[in-house]
């Protein structure tokens, strides 16, 4: 080691991920947390997270402790911003460095979320967290508020097809606020993302809803240059 860094105290340095997902049949935006297993904090709800190891570059750590959890590789996940208030951690000297995902909930496997104890909650109903995850999962949706009107990113959370009513109670979960059906609609067609399917869902109505998927080509141009459509 350099001596111009002797003398200098270590800290520790972790990989904390707000993932969400959204559940089609609930009609919910969901987080995953698990309980701690070590002190501090024990059997507390937690982010999912991990310390950094020494030959780790940070994404790499985030995108090892999504797949730890989740089983999933190569899905959307973001640098969200660090965290590094002198007290935040109890147990040492702690800088986190949060990311944000999103992933398909029919994707994860299910086996791997249980074997960490691991639990989805609704957006609208959390439990108490430990340290400053509550201020990481509030930046995180305001985050994810903000993408949601500037890009396509329904594609991350949606099933390969899925209705514009289901499409609408995505972003209305997101949001968690009403969004009007009629303006919904016109604003997102707007946009030319979606392909209509000549198939219908006919459980929510007896005329039933046709299904829509995300145009491969046109997402990858908007989610290149964006847009903006208030909600």
């Amino acid at each position: 080691m350099p001596k111009y860094y002797s003398g200098v105290s270590k800290i520790l340095v972790a990989a904390d991920c707000i993932v969400f997902g959204y559940e089609v049949e609930e009609e919910e935006l969901k987080l995953l947390l698990f309980k701690r297993k070590v002190r501090p904090y024990v059997n507390k709800w937690s982010l999912i997270g991990s310390f950094v190891g020494e030959q780790e570059d940070l994404n790499v750590a985030a995108n090892r402790v999504l797949e730890d959890f989740t089983g999933l590789d190569h899905v959307f996940l973001k640098e969200l911003k660090p965290y590094g208030e002198v007290d935040r951690d109890i147990g040492g000297r702690v800088i986190s460095i949060a990311y944000w995902g999103l992933i398909k909930l029919e994707q994860q496997k299910q086996h791997v979320v249980n074997s960490h104890g691991a639990k989805w909650f609704k957006i609208s109903d959390l439990p108490d967290l430990v340290l400053d995850h509550s201020l990481m999962v509030s930046d995180a949706l305001k985050r994810l508020r903000n993408v949601a009107q500037n890009f396509p990113i329904g594609k991350e959370l949606l099933p390969e097809f899925f209705t514009l009513p289901q499409m609408l109670q995505l972003y209305r979960s997101i949001y968690q606020k009403d969004i009007d059906d009629r303006n919904f609609r016109k604003k997102i067609l707007a946009t030319r993302i979606l392909i209509k399917q000549n198939h219908k869902d006919k459980n929510s109505s007896k005329k039933g809803a046709y299904y829509f998927k995300f145009d491969e080509k046109k997402y990858a141009e908007l989610l290149e240059k964006g847009y903006h459509i208030d909600w």
